[in-house]
């Protein structure tokens, strides 16, 4: 634990890679220092991935965590949940269930490059595609195939965050980059969760790509956006 942690504020992170990639170690680093940052001890979740465990795998997962954590003795309103890309959605995904099961929500979700629609029917996923070296339609169309089971519509509220109905949840803090594909999923969904009345922070960081904090040790705009959201999460712990 690194010193001036304090041992009874958690932050919870989902990690991204569209549900069918990704681990607790290839985003090791970045929610690592987002903990220091904040001053708080970091759980980073290793949940299922798709096509061999879809939906409702990695929400099921974690709840799980949640729940583990919270038979630790931890408040809610001492748990911070974020996530990057598909871990950002994870994130609200976890939030809508638990206020649909009427249990008490965290304080706060940090989302970074949030993947909230998995129709792919934002604007920038064409106007950006010849921008962002990492994430396109056709790319993001074969990772959502992957996560949707039979059955399911890509729009159902419990996939795609933003079709939810967002009223009610804690104080997000969404960070995106101007030159991703998904900028108008991270746009759209503060828009949407502002006008349910949910405090929430939008920031576009000029000529960013997708999850530019994971590059954080070489990169300064990393360091510096892992900063405002560890700022933003002690604010709200």
């Amino acid at each position: 634990m690194v010193p001036g942690t304090d041992p009874s504020r958690v932050l919870v992170f989902f990690h991204g890679g569209g549900y069918c990639s990704g681990s607790i170690r290839s985003h090791r680093r970045m929610a690592t220092e987002a903990g220091r940052g904040a001053g708080v001890r970091t759980l980073a979740v290793g949940y299922r991935l798709a096509p061999e465990h879809p939906f409702p795998a990695a929400r099921d997962d974690a709840l799980t965590a949640w729940h583990w954590l919270r038979k630790q003795g931890i408040d809610a309103a001492h748990i911070a949940v974020g996530g990057d890309s598909a871990g950002a959605n994870l994130s609200v995904a976890l939030i809508n269930q638990l206020r649909a099961d009427s249990e008490e929500l965290p304080a706060c979700a940090w989302l970074v490059s949030p993947w909230t629609d998995l129709t792919m029917s934002g604007s920038t996923m064409t106007t950006k595609d010849a921008v962002d070296p990492l994430m396109h339609k056709g790319y993001l169309q074969e990772l959502a195939n992957a996560y949707v089971p039979a059955g399911m519509e890509s729009n159902d509220p419990r996939i795609s965050v933003l079709y939810a109905d967002l009223h009610g949840l804690p104080p997000a803090l969404i960070q995106v980059g101007s030159e991703e594909a998904l900028l108008d999923d991270a746009s759209r969904f503060a828009t949407a969760a502002g006008a349910a009345d949910v405090p929430v922070t939008l920031e576009i960081w000029p000529h960013m790509i997708h999850a530019w904090h994971l590059w954080n040790a070489h990169l300064d705009a990393g360091r510096r956006a892992l900063a405002s959201a560890a700022a933003f999460i002690r604010r709200h712990l």
